[in-house]
């Protein structure tokens, strides 16, 4: 007679390892990516010049612009003309020529030929402050218009440039553990092939 083979259900191992797998990927993918892009963009210069196609990276560091983006997100800014700016941009600037601090505030009124100079001049206002800013902005203290912003990237950022020998472990212990997963997953599948194999046998034997 012919051999049965009466496979033992394999449904829950192999879920399970195609989820480990996409998981898996996705991780080392967005990890590596991640850390390419830190290491040479962010991490491997504190300068708040540094610049990559024309834009330009801060972290922001108070709730001033709430609920618009908050402290421990990162905004990117788009070197800007002053007269590309308008009222409601978000821009960044040096508010003192003696410090090195930079502000990001809205605009809420553009002067320009400020007292017949032929400076353009802006009024700023954080979102959730009371009042504008008690200062005007001329044009050369503008660096550009926020385009976008990143919740936490900033505060992730600040973290490895700060914190930076406690990123090597994390990522060794990371692989370490999706190898243990890979070799759990690799277990259950040849002992799944076991029990089939075993199957097969008794099945030949007992119609033998």
């Amino acid at each position: 007679m012919g051999t049965i083979a009466k496979e033992v259900p394999s449904n829950d191992i192999t879920k399970g390892f195609r989820v480990y797998s996409i998981a898996r990927k996705i991780f080392i993918y967005c990890l590596s990516a991640f850390i390419v892009i830190v290491t040479i963009f962010f991490a491997t210069s504190r300068s708040p010049n540094k610049s990559m196609f024309g834009f330009r990276y801060y972290v922001v560091l108070t709730d001033s612009m709430v609920p618009e983006f908050s402290s421990g997100d990162m905004v990117f800014v788009k070197l800007s003309d002053a007269k590309d700016i308008n009222n409601g941009d978000i821009i960044t600037f040096n508010p003192s020529s003696s410090s090195d601090a930079y502000l990001t505030h809205r605009v809420t009124e553009k002067i320009t030929d400020y007292q017949g100079t032929g400076v353009t001049c802006f009024k700023t206002k954080g979102d959730a402050n009371n009042s504008e800013d008690s200062f005007l902005i001329d044009e050369s203290r503008v660096i550009g218009k926020v385009k976008f912003h990143v919740p936490k990237l900033g505060a992730i950022v600040r973290f490895v440039q700060l914190r930076w020998y406690f990123i090597l472990p994390l990522i060794v212990l990371l692989f370490v553990f999706f190898k243990m997963m890979k070799y759990y997953f690799d277990l259950k599948a040849k002992n799944n092939n076991s029990n089939v194999n075993n199957t097969v046998i008794t099945e030949s034997e007992n119609n033998g």
